[in-house]
């Protein structure tokens, strides 16, 4: 469903409607329209600045530099020795930050390494270089900070300093918000250094439009961690449950568009639709009940002799029943659990001794409302909430596989079901986030094509919200 005001307050009566009452005007995000490129930044500038103490310069410019961008730096800041000398060895060039008056184009990007911040005192450098330059940042900017992450910090301040990162990166994305830039925090633990280049590209580019005020962290993989996202998912075998229409129909296309053999399924009443989905990606289709008993062993028996296993399994299909606790019956309650959690739970089950390569990476769909909680919804967010749970548990039996599991928390997105919604409660949902407007099912997709990427190794048991940084919720 389009969203008719955000198209309203782009015209020239709805600009000046707007302005006279205070009202809102939702910037256009822009998205991508072609698979993860090498040279996804080229023609366009960074600027970077870090803390006198930063020790993560050398991975961030060569991460950067990799994306096809130009470097910028300021001159007078006092945090330039670790980038200089990391430049150095590289053997990159450093350029000025222009004027405003040089006509040269604006810096697509800001991005600070925080990495040595340990005092009251060094936080001030983030002040310093972030504070001249937020308002020159154009329209679907980024800012990205990059810090320790705090389990990795080697003192009380040093923690300290850390934490306080987080606090910085919501309240910055919250102001920038209003013209489509996105602020997000990558936390590095020891030994993550290795691993950082693809979540950069993914934070810095188009392919994470909707995704603002987030913490991400990244830690160590052992061997996977240097591949690089582009052509990552070619060949690779992708499970899509939910598949036939929406969220998971565009989940299925981003996971084909990026090179991966998709295999879409969803319950034999949606058959037709799964059908003509999987037909316009080249994909199998499954029709098949989640909570079927043996539904991991059909999977595995579908997969294996075609494919010889699944590299990707991604979690989507969901329903929703609501009613306030008080009115809702036991066959509302058993079904969201049983569709929403238990499924998921006996479906790895069963591939993690049949089916899913030892590898494999496996993204369950979560919820904003698992995180904040609804009224009228204690059956379903109590299985978003237990999704988050669940991949954070399963994050070390992953790990010893070679592979890892995370969560993506959608906010509002643009659906058949959020479209059934009444009209207030619909425009209040598109608007309590700082971009102001509803996502889209390409922007779910998006990150979970990221974090199905073996280029993602170090993210592992985390949840990534793609809300537009909703108000409510942690």
């Amino acid at each position: 469903m389009s969203d008719r005001y955000l198209d309203f307050a782009h015209s020239s009566f709805g600009k000046t409607f707007a302005s006279m009452l205070g009202l809102p005007t939702p910037p256009r995000l822009r998205r991508p329209d072609a698979p993860w490129a090498g040279q996804l930044l080229e023609g366009k500038f960074v600027l970077i600045g870090g803390d006198d103490a930063a020790v993560l310069s050398e991975p961030l410019l060569t991460a950067i530099h990799g994306m096809g961008a130009g470097l910028r730096i300021v001159p007078e800041h006092v945090g330039l020795p670790p980038l200089k000398k990391a430049a150095a060895k590289l053997k990159l060039s450093l350029a000025g930050n222009p004027s405003a008056e040089s006509g040269e184009p604006r810096s697509h990007a800001l991005v600070f390494d925080a990495s040595g911040l340990n005092s009251i005192e060094s936080i001030r450098e983030l002040y310093d270089f972030m504070q001249p330059l937020v308002r020159g940042l154009p329209s679907n900017g980024r800012v990205l900070v990059v810090s320790r992450a705090p389990e990795s910090a080697d003192s009380v301040l040093a923690k300290t300093m850390s934490m306080a990162m987080r606090g910085f990166v919501r309240s910055l994305a919250k102001e920038i918000g209003k013209n489509g830039s996105t602020a997000n925090l990558l936390e590095v633990e020891i030994g993550g250094e290795s691993g950082l280049d693809a979540p950069l590209r993914f934070f810095l580019s188009e392919h994470s439009a909707y995704v603002s005020g987030q913490t991400l962290s990244v830690g160590p993989a052992e061997g996977t961690s240097r591949i690089a996202l582009p052509g990552s998912l070619n060949g690779k075998v992708a499970l899509v449950t939910g598949a036939a229409r929406g969220i998971g129909a565009s989940i299925a296309s981003v996971l084909a568009r990026e090179g991966a053999q998709v295999i879409g399924m969803d319950h034999p009443s949606q058959e037709g639709a799964l059908g003509e989905t999987m037909a316009s990606l080249n994909g199998v289709g499954l029709a098949l009940d989640v909570t079927a008993a043996d539904a991991a062993e059909r999977i595995a028996a579908e997969v294996g002799p075609r494919f010889g296993g699944l590299d990707v399994v991604v979690h989507n299909a969901g329903v929703t029943r609501d009613k306030m606790l008080r009115n809702m019956s036991p066959q509302f309650w058993d079904m969201v659990l049983n569709i929403n959690l238990g499924a998921i739970l006996r479906i790895n089950e069963g591939l993690l001794k049949k089916g899913l390569q030892q590898n494999g990476r496996i993204v369950c769909i979560s919820s904003i409302g698992g995180i904040g909680g609804n009224a009228g919804q204690t059956n379903y967010a109590s299985t978003k909430a237990g999704v988050i749970g669940y991949a954070d548990a399963m994050a070390p039996l992953m790990a010893k596989r070679g592979g890892a599991i995370n969560a993506v928390a959608p906010g509002f997105i643009e659906t058949q079901m959020t479209a059934a919604m009444p009209m207030a409660p619909r425009e209040v949902g598109r608007r309590i986030n700082s971009l102001s407007q509803g996502g889209m099912p390409q922007d779910i997709a998006e990150a979970v094509a990221f974090l199905a990427s073996p280029a993602a190794a170090g993210i592992n048991g985390r949840t990534l919200r793609v809300c537009g940084q909703n108000w409510f919720g942690a």
